[in-house]
């Protein structure tokens, strides 16, 4: 994270110098988002409803909340249920070229890396195996979708609460611990759009709040999530995806290790180390760091990262060039409560659903 990035992040924690300085162009910003939710309103700007369901998954604050495993979670919900999900994902730092969307399924994933995907799209498939389109356009991406799996029955739009251009049946909004922030909009605050925002036209359910926290971090009624580390796995074991076989020992609670984070929190990830007893030396990255020259020497330590940055670290080239450092990832275990699956279990009994075979409920995965 850049210097920029983490004085702004803790500048938009209260109403300081920096923020009042702002305030103006943040009432500027409320006006932009209010015209702009009212043109969608009114049908001045177009706006495109599949033939499918559409649940969006978003956060009304700037940064990472915890929408990508809010949607892991969700996409293996929907599956334990019968259902068949896609994904629409704009696919963020991914490689703009002439093609206006790419489709990530078992037939191309051989062929695409997280510089053509983006690294969280990539990360969510090796995940669910959900078929996904990556577009800026989330409406094309959707037809383009739903055209190569015509089996698909409902679509998860993930980062996609503020883009008014694809309609939605549910909406999940999710907060972290740092809630609201001071409580004003950007560029004064951490906020994309006032906190009591109304309700998008044509949701068949009040939205459903999130907490990607251990309380209710903002004023409005919702759930609760437990996020907690899983069993440390060797890169090599992590990207073939075997379970099967024994991998190498991790390094045990009380070592000293290297810690490396490229999102949007890295302390978050360091402090949950910690907790676990290791002795971390950390490495924090920008968001969605692209790892084109590896910011670590070669040396004879443990070195763990999140799943986010292991989508972006090759095996082999580890090998070729840091041959000596034994690299570990953490992947994250992300359990919302039992209500809110109630509650999403009834707004998904109440939709238009194209396949029979739905179990009306299902036990969350833990």
């Amino acid at each position: 994270m850049s210097l920029l990035a983490e004085h702004l992040q803790r500048a938009w924690l209260r109403r300081g110098p920096m923020a009042y300085l702002l305030w103006p162009l943040s009432c500027l910003m409320a006006v932009l988002v209010w015209v702009r939710r009212l043109a969608y309103h009114r049908g001045w700007l177009a706006s495109t409803r599949l033939p499918v369901p559409v649940i969006v998954v978003g956060n009304r604050i700037v940064g990472g909340a915890g929408k990508t495993p809010t949607t892991i979670a969700l996409l293996q919900h929907l599956q334990a249920r019968g259902l068949r999900p896609g994904v629409l994902t704009r696919g963020y730092k991914a490689r703009q070229d002439t093609l206006p969307h790419r489709i990530l399924d078992e037939r191309t994933h051989a062929q695409l890396e997280a510089t053509d995907t983006g690294d969280e799209p990539l990360l969510i498939w090796r995940r669910t195996h959900a078929p996904m389109a990556i577009a800026r356009h989330r409406a094309q991406g959707g037809r383009a979708l739903l055209d190569a799996h015509p089996e698909i029955d409902i679509l998860v739009c993930d980062d996609g609460l503020q883009h008014l251009a694809l309609q939605r049946d549910i909406e999940i909004i999710v907060f972290d611990e740092r809630g609201q922030g001071n409580g004003w909009l950007l560029p004064a605050g951490p906020l994309r759009e006032p906190i009591t925002t109304p309700d998008t036209p044509g949701l068949r359910t009040p939205p459903l709040v999130l907490y990607n926290a251990a309380t209710a971090s903002t004023p409005l009624s919702g759930f609760t999530a437990q996020r907690t580390m899983a069993p440390l796995r060797s890169l090599s074991h992590w990207w073939a995806a075997d379970r099967a076989s024994i991998d190498s020992k991790p390094p045990p609670p009380g070592a000293t290790v290297l810690a490396l984070a490229g999102i949007a929190q890295p302390q978050r990830f360091f402090d949950a180390l910690t907790a676990l007893h290791y002795r971390v030396q950390g490495i924090p990255l920008a968001d969605h760091a692209d790892f084109a020259q590896l910011p670590w020497d070669d040396a004879d330590i443990d070195l763990i990262v999140t799943e986010k940055d292991a989508i972006k670290l090759d095996p082999i080239r580890l090998q070729q060039m840091r041959p000596r450092t034994r690299v570990w990832v953490a992947g994250l275990d992300f359990c919302p409560e039992q209500a809110f699956w109630a509650q999403l279990d009834a707004a998904l009994n109440r939709l238009p659903l194209r396949h029979s075979r739905v179990n009306p409920t299902v036990t969350p995965l833990t």
